[in-house]
């Protein structure tokens, strides 16, 4: 960016008292789903509602409007230079924002803040208690919200779009319906062909589990493990916090203040570990991205490209790394150490423990075959909520329904079906095909790295020799230095020199599934 000029400075203190307040509002989040009692939610709620209000008046008020006019005007005139093309980049973005905040009426901006507070603690009774009618008034309520959004946006999109198209903008913005088709068609046709000759080669039962993959972990073991883990992958503790959450996130409250949350799972000894690795990952991508200087922090320039990119960072880490062979060799002996005993047999029923080749109802517990199906399920269902009218009630039949022809196994439960993850409690529809855009762009983004590195195989001899440093290194520069200059696709084309396609994931998991099973 150019030297700011004063329209320019007095945007960026703007922008930084909005920042402000919405790391405040994101405190408040990290509080509620780690330490806050269950009592406190319906005061967190009116806290989180006021916040919004709050953000959404300083991202669409008349003053902040002028603020934006005057600074494209500085920088159209060029009285501190040519404006840079990172700076017309902030000051598009940040039109684009204004135009959508411009549009939405503010009693609905407050509304939703306390819906989804509400829908939250909700869910954690209708989970804990494995019974959906309890949550499904909470769901109506946010999906009404969600629709009346869409409708208030729809004047601000550049291109028609549907509703969920419109909500799914700012988790991956560009993406379109018929874009995802092309992407999800080939794993709806080729994973579950996959999934059947590896449960034919093992000659396992969907839901049956190997020797050693229920070995039982005393949970100060996981504890540590994952705390040499992050350790051994740069965690600084003057910059970062790891707590328990009922759902494992990640979260940035400040330039320097980056959150992780896992949990430890009854019946799955790894989860913890590799739930660490996943979320660490998710904070890398969030302390690489360009804030190191004024011109990018608070601008737009400083966030995240999309929830497809943060999610190919978060599963590099805990897919190709903490699941991989070489992790395995290395890990399998100080595991066995805390252990005190060896129930894999050595490091490959190790490394198979950690790839469980089986379809599973969790999503967060599944294995790389078939995760990618749990989002096509949820995506669908998200289209049939919101634009195909499907009513809430049948949403746990249409659930376990549509997993049996996807996978092959019944949920017992809603607890283990419908009610499993949190997104839906808070309102992020749109958020989930963003999981599967990761594992398609993790592994486009492998590719090239291993490219650069040396080559077929040089991805697992850095691991081997614990020099997981270089493709942090490589990650911060060619990904994460991005930031939103470009959206996802367009990174993918940038680093990897063609589209994103299916073909990478599906070749690196058709190899994998060779040595898993040989």
């Amino acid at each position: 960016m150019t030297t700011p000029g004063p329209a320019l400075a007095q945007l960026r203190d703007h922008l930084h008292q909005t920042r402000l307040l919405g790391s405040i509002s994101s405190t408040l989040y990290y509080d509620q789903n780690t330490v806050m009692p269950a009592a406190g939610a319906e005061w967190r709620g009116e806290q989180l509602g006021l916040l919004a209000s709050q953000l959404h008046r300083r991202q669409s008020d008349p003053h902040y409007a002028a603020l934006l006019e005057a600074a494209e005007a500085e920088a159209a005139a060029g009285q501190h230079g040519a404006p840079s093309a990172l700076l017309r980049r902030n000051l598009a973005l940040l039109r684009l924002e204004l135009e959508r905040q411009r549009r939405l009426d503010p009693a609905l901006v407050a509304s939703l803040a306390r819906a989804q507070s509400r829908g939250n603690a909700v869910w954690q009774e209708a989970r804990s208690r494995n019974d959906f009618t309890l949550f499904s008034p909470a769901l109506e309520e946010l999906i009404a919200l969600r629709r009346r959004q869409a409708d208030q946006l729809a004047a601000a999109e550049p291109v028609r779009r549907s509703s969920w198209e419109i909500l799914a903008q700012p988790f991956e913005p560009g993406i379109s319906k018929a874009r995802l088709e092309e992407l999800f068609g080939p794993l709806r046709q080729q994973l579950p062909n996959l999934l059947a000759r590896a449960a034919e080669a093992v000659g396992q039962a969907p839901g049956t589990r190997r020797p050693g993959e229920s070995a039982d972990l005393p949970e100060a073991l996981q504890e540590r493990l994952c705390a040499e883990l992050l350790g051994s992958w740069g965690y600084d503790p003057q910059r970062c916090q790891r707590s328990r959450s009922a759902h494992p996130f990640s979260c940035t409250l400040g330039p320097a203040d980056y959150r992780i949350t896992t949990r430890v799972v009854p019946g799955q000894p790894l989860s913890a570990l590799l739930a660490t690795a996943h979320e660490w990952g998710h904070s890398l991508y969030e302390q690489g991205l360009p804030r190191s200087d004024d011109h990018y922090f608070p601008w737009p320039l400083g966030e995240a490209t999309s929830m497809g990119v943060h999610e190919s960072q978060s599963l590099f880490w805990e897919c190709r790394i903490a699941r991989g062979e070489a992790f395995a060799r290395r890990w399998h002996p100080r595991i066995v150490a805390g252990l005190g005993g060896d129930p894999w047999g050595g490091s490959h029923g190790f490394w198979r423990a950690l790839n469980p080749v089986r379809p599973g109802l969790i999503r967060v517990e599944a294995d790389e075959l078939s995760y990618c199906l749990h989002i096509v399920l949820r995506y669908e269902l998200e289209l049939a909520l919101l634009e195909q009218d499907m009513p809430v009630q049948e949403l746990p039949e249409a659930w376990n329904r549509r997993m049996g022809e996807l996978l092959g196994i019944t949920p017992p439960g809603d607890a283990e079906g419908c009610l499993q993850d949190i997104h839906w409690a808070e309102g992020l529809f749109g958020y989930f095909p963003s999981y599967a855009l990761g594992h398609l762009i993790s592994a486009q983004l492998a590719e090239r790295l291993e490219h650069d590195l040396g080559g077929t195989g040089a991805l697992e001899a850095r691991v081997a020799a614990g020099e997981e440093e270089q493709l942090r290194r490589w990650l911060g520069e060619q990904v994460w230095a991005l930031g939103r200059s470009v959206n996802g696709e367009e990174l993918v084309q940038q680093v990897c020199g063609r589209p994103l396609e299916t073909g990478p994931f599906l070749r690196y998991l058709t190899g994998k599934l060779e040595r898993l099973l040989g």
